[in-house]
């Protein structure tokens, strides 16, 4: 059996993954896009935090890789739309990319370690439930995220969006531009894929280079996870279903250790 601290970190990093799980939700399902700007942009989102942490601003860290990781799916999505670049493509030229760009934002280190600065999960580290301070800061922010996410796709802007992925054409012929809806989804995809990075970063005390290999996997796992298992009737039981995905996920990974299975095979689970 897990310990109830097993327990609650993988809860803490399912709820943050889940943000990311969300992101890769509006470009694979909404967009019909496969997008593997992801590994890029979650990397990002975590430099940009922990350079902003090291200067003792991480608030601004976590705005700065918003905005950061929309620009990386905007770059993607003009290379998409401009130059007709395949969507395949055009993510994995961007994703080559921003392996360059995010070691130039790290100041060409590998690795940025956080201990002893100030995050958002360490500010209220006073308050009466210190030890659950993460959780309920984490699960805060995801609840305003999937708030803002369901009235956003029930926009017209949203609408049109969803109906993008579903039948490109027809919405072409009802005279609405599909490179518009897709600039903004992908920007708003990879917005929070950067986003949750940077909160990972917060949480673990660190940023890599490497930490964001296999992000498309694990955000996969988690829509799929959920909607097979929560269901898909509705907006709100499908962006529910990929969060309780996410945390789902990382239980079965925290399981999986708990059984005596090596750290060095957490990508062949993920894989499976």
């Amino acid at each position: 059996m897990m310990s109830l601290m097993t327990v609650q970190c993988s809860v803490e990093l399912g709820i943050i993954y889940a943000i990311t799980a969300l992101g890769v939700f509006l470009s694979f399902r909404t967009l019909n896009m496969p997008d593997l700007t992801v590994d890029g942009s979650f990397v990002l989102g975590a430099a940009v935090s922990a350079m902003l942490c090291s200067a003792g601003r991480p608030f601004s860290g976590l705005a700065l890789a918003l905005l950061a990781g929309c620009l990386a799916g905007c770059i993607t999505a003009l290379l998409h739309t401009g130059l007709k670049i395949q969507p395949l493509l055009a993510g994995i030229l961007n994703m080559l990319a921003l392996y360059s760009i995010n070691l130039k934002v790290m100041a060409n280190r590998a690795n940025i370690p956080l201990i002893n600065k100030a995050t958002v999960f360490s500010l209220l580290e006073w308050a009466p439930a210190a030890d659950y301070m993460q959780l309920i800061i984490s699960l805060a922010i995801l609840l305003v995220i999937l708030i803002l996410l369901f009235f956003f796709l029930r926009t017209s802007l949203g609408l049109v969006l969803r109906a993008t992925g579903d039948n490109e054409q027809m919405v072409r012929a009802l005279g609405a531009s599909t490179n518009y809806t897709k600039l903004a989804g992908l920007a708003l995809s990879n917005g929070l894929v950067a986003l949750s990075g940077a909160l990972i970063a917060q949480y673990q005390s660190f940023a890599d280079i490497s930490m964001g290999i296999g992000m498309v996997i694990i955000g996969l796992a988690s829509v799929i996870i959920g909607e097979v298992i929560f269901g898909t009737k509705s907006l709100l039981r499908r962006l529910v279903a990929v969060v309780l995905g996410a945390v789902l996920y990382r239980l079965v990974i925290a399981f999986a250790l708990e059984l005596g299975m090596p750290p060095t095979d957490l990508k062949l689970i993920s894989a499976v």
